[in-house]
C-alpha cells in the first residue's frame, strides 16, 4: 500500500473516534499535512507530518509511521503514527482544570428522577 485516504487513516488510527468525525474536522481546516490544510480525500503517505487543532487552542502533532485502510486493534494502530505532541505547561494544565470546573458549574441540574419528585411533593406538602 503506497498512500491511503487522510480520513480513513485517521479513523483507523484512532485518532478520531468515527471516520464521519475525521472527514468534519479536515472540512472545517482543522487538520493540516505538511503545512497545508487538508481536505478528507488527500492521499496520505508514510513520513507525512500532521497538525491537528483540538480544543482550546491544543495542537497535536503527528508524524506517519505506518498506512492502514481497515480497521486493526487499537494496541497496533498506535504503531501507525508517532505522536509529537509537547507536554502541556503547568499554567494549560491550570486553564483546563478551571475550564472543567466552570462547564460543571455552569450546566444545569439533571432533571429529577420519579423519587427525588416524590420526595419534593412530601416536602412541599409537609410530610
Amino acid at each position: 500500500m503506497d498512500s491511503v485516504r487522510l480520513d480513513t487513516w485517521l479513523d483507523v488510527a484512532c485518532v478520531f473516534k468515527t471516520r464521519s468525525e475525521a472527514q468534519k474536522a479536515c472540512k472545517l481546516g482543522k487538520v493540516s499535512v505538511n503545512g497545508a490544510t487538508a481536505k478528507p480525500h488527500r492521499e496520505l503517505r508514510a513520513g507525512d507530518e500532521l497538525v491537528i487543532q483540538r480544543p482550546l487552542g491544543r495542537k497535536q502533532l503527528l508524524t506517519v509511521l505506518g498506512l492502514a485502510d481497515t480497521h486493526i486493534s487499537r494496541a497496533d494502530a498506535r504503531l501507525l503514527y508517532e505522536d509529537r505532541t509537547p507536554k502541556p505547561t503547568l499554567e494549560e494544565i491550570e486553564v483546563r482544570r478551571l475550564e472543567r470546573i466552570y462547564r460543571a458549574a455552569a450546566t444545569p441540574a439533571a432533571k429529577p428522577d420519579r423519587n427525588q419528585r416524590r420526595t419534593l411533593r412530601r416536602l412541599k406538602r409537609g410530610e
